[in-house]
């Protein structure tokens, strides 16, 4: 018996010719009754989906989680228990470009992953960076304007992004980060990995801690100049997806180490600094990290739509043992991510395979567009809640500790009596000369064609900084001035 597969419609029927179509004679007119033919074409009209609104270009693929720490003291998480074993799939990104926007660009890079754990889903959904451009939620769309493309030239503005960034003095950690050699990793496995937000850790006693998530790669920091990266954009525009594929499929499978910092509830009324504010980090010295994990990437997608476009990340997905914090920006992201994936590929997108939970799933949300599973329930007379027909019931023992951080409802200003330079000082110190130099040159690099106020404002955010910053970004604007003169 031939293994033959029989090429059929979407609804079974089997396709006797599927070269030519249906028509009155050899040179007649088609015939609306060639179904097969108006399934194809329908089908393809339907083939593209909304892209990501941010992350829009992305690598993926699967691998597993293997915890060799014990941090049982702290969480309940299964998922974080010495020896387990937990099924992922993780995908890189690039923030602001386009599905077709090129691999090799200066962006921060998403850093988003899916841990199928026994007790539901848990995402982690953070960058290549530990800190972002802003920490008030209500500037992320105007953030996120300034990235994309200008509505009446059509193109991308590097005015708009530095008169952003040059009025938000909170970007400056982030910005610094960006304009250094890690804001262009050679390959996605070539770069950490952070959650970037705070999150909580609770143990069975009920007890809650502050977490920091750090993915340290093992393949090492391997970076790529900006000419190093045009001459790379000139050859191939999808060189991560190369890397990435490419490395998997050989058996080389990239690892990264699972670090965390703790913090203990009570330290977060005593730190000199915000710990729940996404521009900043917790000092290694005080609160250092430990290693608990590896991240293994072992397997390749099948089909690259279902499985990492489709894939759908929300920092809602939380599982027991681990939670939240009064970080606005997660705060804000529970929301915003869940509902751009319900716009993007439905209301039931947790029921798609790649992001369906491996353990029981049981609920009463009913109906909708695309429910192909029916009730999740737990009986079929069971559609509400409360109910006496065997239905799916609350279960008090993974009810979540309170947090203990409370204060009156205002809209407290977030820029009044915030350090928006130590941290960044800080960095620019670590750094080599060599590394400096870089730094000073990519970001006058980037304000090219920007208005002269505009970088004289942000020069001044520098010079707070440290002037040591200040000046070296202005000596490398007139290097490229007299450059672009001598070049006329």
């Amino acid at each position: 018996m031939s293994d033959t597969k029989r090429l059929t419609t979407t609804a079974g029927a089997p396709i006797a010719d599927n070269q030519n179509s249906l028509t009155a004679g050899a040179h007649g007119p088609l015939l609306m009754q060639d179904y097969q033919l108006l399934e194809k074409l329908a089908h393809q009209n339907r083939e593209r989906i909304p892209e990501r609104v941010v992350h829009a270009k992305g690598w993926g693929a699967f691998g597993t989680l293997r915890i060799t720490g014990d941090i049982s003291a702290y969480t309940r998480a299964k998922a974080l228990q010495p020896g387990t074993e937990t099924p992922m799939l993780a995908r890189f990104s690039t923030v602001a470009g386009e599905m077709g926007a090129a691999d090799h660009e200066r962006d921060v890079r998403g850093f988003a992953l899916k841990f199928y754990t026994e007790e539901g889903n848990w995402d982690l959904v953070g960058n290549n960076t530990p800190v972002f451009f802003i920490r008030d939620p209500y500037k992320f769309p105007d953030f996120i304007h300034t990235q994309k493309r200008h509505p009446r030239s059509n193109l991308r503005s590097p005015t708009a992004m530095w008169d952003f960034w040059s009025l938000s003095p909170e970007s400056l950690h982030q910005v610094s980060i960006l304009m250094s050699d890690r804001g262009l990793p050679r390959t996605p496995v070539n770069m950490n990995g952070y959650g970037s937000h705070t999150y909580s850790l609770w143990n069975d006693a009920g007890e809650r801690f502050w977490v920091k998530f750090h993915f340290k790669t093992q393949q090492g920091h391997s970076h790529y100049t900006n000419r190093e990266g045009e001459e790379i954009v000139g050859k191939t525009r999808e060189g991560y997806q190369e890397a990435l594929f490419g490395m998997i499929e050989a058996g080389e499978f990239p690892r990264w180490t699972l670090q965390v910092q703790i913090m203990p509830e009570a330290d977060a009324e005593k730190t000199p600094y915000n710990p729940f504010d996404l521009t900043k980090v917790w000092p290694h010295a005080d609160y250092p990290p430990i290693e608990i994990g590896v991240m293994e990437l072992n397997r390749n997608p099948d089909n690259y739509f279902a499985e990492i476009e489709q894939a759908a990340f929300s920092p809602s997905n939380i599982v027991p043992g681990i939670g939240h914090s009064p970080d606005k920006m997660l705060q804000a992201r529970v929301f915003s991510y869940a509902d751009a994936h319900r716009y993007r590929l439905g209301t039931h997108y947790e029921a798609l395979p790649v992001n369906q939970p491996k353990c029981p799933v049981h609920h009463y949300h009913k109906d909708g567009s695309m429910n192909f599973f029916g009730q999740k329930t737990g009986a079929v007379d069971a559609y509400y809640e409360p109910n006496s027909m065997g239905g799916a019931t609350e279960d008090p023992s993974v009810m979540e500790p309170p947090l203990k951080i409370s204060g009156d409802a205002a809209r407290y200003n977030h820029r009044d009596g915030n350090d928006d330079y130590s941290q960044p000082r800080a960095l620019h110190d670590l750094m080599t000369d060599d590394q400096r130099a870089r730094l000073y040159m990519n970001t006058a690099e980037s304000m090219q064609g920007v208005p002269q106020h505009i970088i004289d404002r942000a020069l001044a955010n520098y010079d707070k900084v440290s002037p040591a910053y200040g000046d070296g970004i202005r000596a490398a604007l007139r290097e490229l001035a007299g450059a672009r003169a001598a070049a006329e």
